[in-house]
């Protein structure tokens, strides 16, 4: 047990007792930690949270406390350069209670030789490793976060199954796929493993305005908003010395695909390793899934949102354009993302109305710069929602993400270009994982009114969204859908349907060209995979036809990515009016499913099996087959990798027997990753409930 000894409580102006001052031991460590909720993070040292008081002992060697005579003087300081000015060093004595709105300190033991003694920070105190100095000598260093327990801080969040989910829950759900096929992707937060808080802290002190002005920096770390917009600058590197390099070619040589990682844990690792050097590759959702972890790991409550249909607008006017050829394929457009993920952390917003306070979305993913950085938000959902786009930050882009227009131009071999019909409209089921449960649920409504509705167009007339006020919706008479069948599993063939329907009184002559091709889900657009083009199609009033288009195998597995994402374009050209019609479909090719058993009673510190399964579906066999496994509190904050022998033949199943031991008791959740030469980064879980 370390002591320090030192010259602290003053019972008069002349004598002073000399008094031992007792550094949190582990028990004392383990019950403030335990009672600031951050014992996940270890009780080796003190991790508090702002707004509560804490606790520690101080031992009397040749005096004794004398309430309303003894005094002490406290010091808090935090950063290179602390100061009383901005906040980052607080002077305070004894008092007779705690006084929860600002730094105070209080005896809360009976008269004696030993003193039980209570500290509380300021709920608004900036946030980081402090050194608190009692008396002449006598030092406690500890870490302060945000308090969302706490109703005087910024980030309260009155819900405890909410802050279960969003500030103390280690792995979640991110929903990629399409928006008629969400697909659920685990993804191990890990906020609380063995040295990421550290490394969350340092990526706080590695930003510019730290390095520019540290005592400054320092005192801004005690709004969220500060936090928050920082936070999303640093998970990417394009300006700073940041946490992860982007990449959408596909090419990902001197790094490894964003599909490979199923944790935040090994990419912050790897950052803080390689002297704050960039981790080679994220894309979107492995942006956001980073911020989330560092989000909750500094106690703002914090969710991945995937917003599907999203875009991209790059000179503001809220209107995508995408200009095609006669067959349908892109010459030239803005960016629409089959689906894109940022982040929610729950503040209030004291600089605007209180209507704007609770989720603000932030998005660190570097798409444009806001005030000559790569960073977006936060910005209020309800600033979104209702149009108002001055308000801090970033709303227009944001706005733009959930409610551009979409316009579509047919560029022809003679140069001239015309309007297509083409109903499609952007921001579409909007989604996070459900409190408590691996569910989707759908917040578009936080974003936006429903389509068409009064409350849409006041927004749309706030925002001076022109295009959509004065959109009419088309009846052309002719109409255009893609259809696909119940089952389209990576390795087999299937048949997708145009359907195509004469709602006029009229015969009706057109040409219908029908393809698919490869799309990342970005829409950056790949090699076709089968198509056809119908020169005569003729449909007698009321007829409806149903063309149908073969995807082999053997046509689209060299052309789609890992994510297994095919583009179904189909352009009608009525020959009688000239008018084009344009339908597009992206399907997501299933991947097998990974079957996990768990070998052995699931307990706390008891070595356990993870039997692991995968049948090959496709007509080749698997090469370079390896299985790896990775949780929360489950394998030690690290990858367990198995690599199989042998080549796995079409139909045989690839399985495997990896062995870890859980260190926490409760529900968690196994991650398992599948990579092979052929079948890239199939992903699969188990949640799992370790016992005591």
């Amino acid at each position: 047990m370390e002591t320090l000894y030192t010259q602290s409580f003053s019972t008069n102006r002349k004598s002073k007792g000399s008094v031992c001052v007792l550094v949190p031991t582990l028990a004392g460590c383990d019950f403030n930690n335990t009672d600031h909720r951050t014992d996940l993070n270890g009780v080796d040292r003190l991790i508090v949270r702002r707004g509560q008081p804490f606790t520690i002992s101080l031992y009397l060697r040749s005096a004794s406390y004398q309430p309303g005579v003894s005094s002490l003087d406290c010091v808090a300081e935090t950063g290179p350069q602390p100061s009383e000015q901005y906040g980052t060093r607080a002077v305070f004595g004894l008092s007779a209670n705690i006084n929860t709105s600002r730094w105070s300190a209080a005896v809360t033991s009976p008269p004696g030789d030993m003193v039980a003694l209570s500290i509380c920070s300021a709920p608004d105190a900036p946030i980081g490793r402090y050194t608190l100095t009692l008396g002449r000598s006598a030092r406690i260093e500890f870490i302060l976060l945000f308090n969302p327990w706490c109703a005087a801080d910024a980030v309260y969040m009155d819900n405890e199954q909410s802050l279960a989910e969003y500030v103390l829950s280690q792995d979640g759900i991110i929903f990629r796929g399409t928006h008629k096929y969400p697909i659920k992707s685990p993804w191990n937060f890990g906020q609380f493993e063995h040295g990421i808080l550290d490394i969350c802290l340092r990526i706080l002190d590695m930003n510019p305005k730290y390095m520019k002005n540290p005592g400054k920096d320092c005192s801004g770390r005690r709004n969220p908003i500060y936090v928050a917009r920082l936070l999303s600058a640093m998970v990417n590197c394009n300006d700073d010395q940041g946490v992860l390099l982007g990449n959408w070619s596909g090419n990902y040589g001197g790094g490894v695909s964003p599909l490979f990682w199923k944790g935040s844990q090994d990419i912050l690792r790897n950052w803080d390793a390689q002297t704050c050097q960039p981790v080679r590759y994220g894309q979107c959702w492995v942006f956001a899934a980073v911020a989330c972890t560092v989000f909750r790991a500094l106690g703002i409550p914090c969710r991945v949102v995937t917003n599907y249909l999203s875009a991209h607008d790059n000179n503001g006017n809220l209107v995508i354009e995408r200009y095609v050829d006669e067959n349908g394929k892109e010459i030239a457009k803005e960016m629409i993302w089959n689906y894109h993920c940022w982040v929610e952390s729950w503040m209030t917003r004291p600089d605007l109305k209180p209507e704007f306070n609770g989720w603000q979305a932030s998005d660190p993913t570097p798409q444009e710069k806001s005030e000559g950085v790569y960073c977006c938000g936060p910005i209020p959902l309800k600033a979104i929602k209702e149009g108002e786009l001055t308000l801090k930050y970033d709303a227009p882009f944001v706005f733009a993400e959930v409610n551009a227009d979409f316009i579509t131009f047919e560029k022809k071999k003679d140069g001239s270009t015309s309007k297509v019909i083409h109903d499609i409209h952007i921001g579409q089921m909007i989604s996070t994982k459900s409190v408590g449960s691996d569910a989707r649920e759908d917040i578009t409504h936080l974003y936006k009114y429903p389509e068409g509705s009064a409350e849409e167009r006041e927004a749309f007339k706030k925002a001076n969204h022109q295009t959509k006020l004065l959109k009419q919706r088309q009846n052309q008479g002719l109409h255009l859908t893609i259809k696909v069948s119940s089952e389209m599993r990576k390795g087999c063939d299937f048949d997708v349907f145009a359907v195509v329907s004469n709602a006029t009184q009229s015969n009706k002559k057109c040409r219908l060209y029908f393809g698919s091709c490869g799309v990342s889900y970005n829409g950056t657009v790949g090699e076709n995979c089968g198509f056809k083009d119908l020169l005569n199609v003729e449909l007698s009033p009321g007829q409806e036809r149903k063309v149908p288009l073969r995807l082999n195998y053997s046509k689209y597995c060299g052309v789609v990515t890992a994510e297994n994402i095919i583009r179904l374009r189909a352009l009608l050209l009525d020959y009688t009016t000239n008018e084009t019609i344009l339908s597009m479909r992206h399907i997501v090719l299933d991947n097998p499913e990974i079957k996990i058993r768990v070998l052995g009673e699931p307990k706390e510190n008891r070595k356990l099996a993870a039997e692991i399964t995968l049948q090959n579906p496709l007509p080749e066999p698997l090469e370079n087959c390896c299985f790896s496994i990775e949780g929360a509190n489950l394998t030690g904050g690290c990858v367990i990798s198995e690599r199989l022998a042998s080549s796995v033949g079409p139909g045989q199943e690839a399985k495997v027997k990896i062995y870890f031991t859980p260190t926490r008791c409760g529900l968690r959740k196994l991650v398992v990753d599948f990579d092979s030469s052929k079948l890239c980064h199939v992903k699969g879980y188990r949640n799992v409930i370790i016992g005591k």
